[in-house]
């Protein structure tokens, strides 16, 4: 799934961040002019953004989990003036990657997963060093159709069995004589990677070898294969459940609800922190690419309820924000 996103972005902020690192006269106008976005700081930490005065176009890729909440981070920019082009790519946090640290195509990186060693290095080989800015938390979410009346909740030890097992009466005799019908994201998705490693325990054998399994990376095919059968159950990010909660049941695990409650308390068995990377030489090259991650820090927790996963804590969120600013010097 690709979406283009015209978007003009009222970014604005001080300069004189940009203009001391500057020695000569020529370069210190082109910065100038080049971060005319700046205005005074609203949080105390970062410069303001003025969306209308950013120039330049923005391409990001990766999670189809995050895509939901970089997608409705670009339309606020676009709501708010910027006249470039956003690319919001979904293919996955694997083949995010990929184009972030090996062709070099991207210039954020959307990822449910942290950024492998292999992926900083791959990196570091064409002059980029990945810095991780986390966005938001997601509850994954194991769900079931409507119509499923038999399981309301999984211990971590059972969804083992459920996405192995080739009938649910094999897993528990009380359910229905059925096959499972298993509809699991792409192995590119770092929502795969990451239910292997706290389900599979980073074996991802088992359940690749599994019976009556489909594997998509989009989530949206995920969920309509499931509503199409009592039988179906599949995983996703949060999100996807919180947009078609009418159709889905979503599983406690280990009888804890994916709630914000259970999830700020840690709880949650299955809750994740979700990231966007960039590079400071990026950053710094395409000052359209600072504003926007300026503006995705800044104003995140006031869009990731509403796109249906839990904001993270204030902490985590300024440490990101020192993060642009270590960058941007």
């Amino acid at each position: 799934m690709k979406k283009i996103i015209l978007l003009s972005v009222m970014f604005v902020s001080t300069l004189a961040v940009f203009a001391s690192a500057n020695s000569e006269n020529s370069e210190a106008s082109s910065s100038s002019a080049s971060n005319s976005w700046m205005v005074e700081s609203e949080d105390g930490i970062l410069p303001g953004v003025n969306p209308i005065n950013v120039k330049g176009d923005i391409i990001t890729a990766g999670s189809s989990t995050v895509f939901p909440l970089s997608e409705a981070m670009a339309e606020r920019f676009q709501d708010e003036g910027y006249a470039g082009n956003i690319t919001v790519d979904s293919i996955g946090s694997g083949a995010g990657f990929e184009r972030f640290t090996v062709t070099g195509e991207t210039d954020i990186s959307n990822a449910s997963r942290p950024i492998k060693s292999k992926e900083i290095e791959a990196a570091k080989k064409i002059g980029r060093n990945p810095i991780e800015f986390r966005v938001g938390t997601d509850a994954l979410a194991v769900t079931v159709a409507k119509s499923n009346t038999f399981i309301k909740d999984a211990s971590i030890d059972e969804l083992v069995k459920i996405f192995t097992a080739e009938k649910w009466s094999d897993v528990n005799p009380s359910w229905p004589d059925e096959k499972i019908l298993k509809f699991i994201p792409g192995t590119d998705s770092g929502t795969f990677d990451y239910f292997v490693e706290e389900v599979f325990d980073k074996d991802s054998a088992p359940l690749l070898s599994a019976a009556n399994v489909q594997m998509s990376e989009d989530d949206n095919i995920l969920v309509q294969g499931i509503t199409e059968s009592p039988y179906g159950i599949g995983f996703f990010g949060y999100a996807y459940y919180s947009e078609n909660k009418d159709i889905l049941n979503i599983l406690s695990i280990d009888g804890v609800e994916p709630i914000k409650e259970n999830v700020d308390a840690a709880k949650y068995p299955l809750a994740r922190p979700l990231f966007i990377y960039s590079d400071a030489e990026v950053m710094k090259s395409k000052p359209q690419v600072a504003a926007f991650i300026n503006f995705y820090l800044t104003y995140v927790n006031e869009e990731v309820t509403r796109v249906g996963y839990f904001p993270a804590d204030e902490s985590v969120i300024a440490k990101g924000k020192a993060a642009w600013l270590e960058a941007m010097k």
